[in-house]
């Protein structure tokens, strides 16, 4: 149940992630994974920050998507120019 867990909070994350970038997203399996990863960073973020993460399914979304935005932010600066925006 625990990856079913993090594989809807990557899923939700990663599609709100690519409406709040421009340009699109990186296609369905991407964004899962983009939102699974941006939860790990974001997660790891908040700890480094001195907040636990007892927050529940809405905490848990609002720090994912963030660490998704921050990873996108990151993978888009690596690849300027790669990758084509949809």
């Amino acid at each position: 149940m625990f990856i079913l867990w993090w594989i809807v909070v990557g899923l939700i994350a990663g599609w709100i992630t690519g409406k709040l970038m421009s340009g699109g997203g990186y296609g369905a399996i991407m964004d899962i994974v983009v939102g699974i990863v941006g939860a790990i960073v974001g997660g790891f973020i908040m700890r480094a920050l001195g907040h636990t993460g007892s927050g529940g399914l809405i905490y848990t979304i609002v720090v994912a998507v963030a660490g998704a935005v921050i990873l996108t932010l990151l993978l888009r600066l690596v690849t300027r120019g790669r990758v084509r925006q949809i």
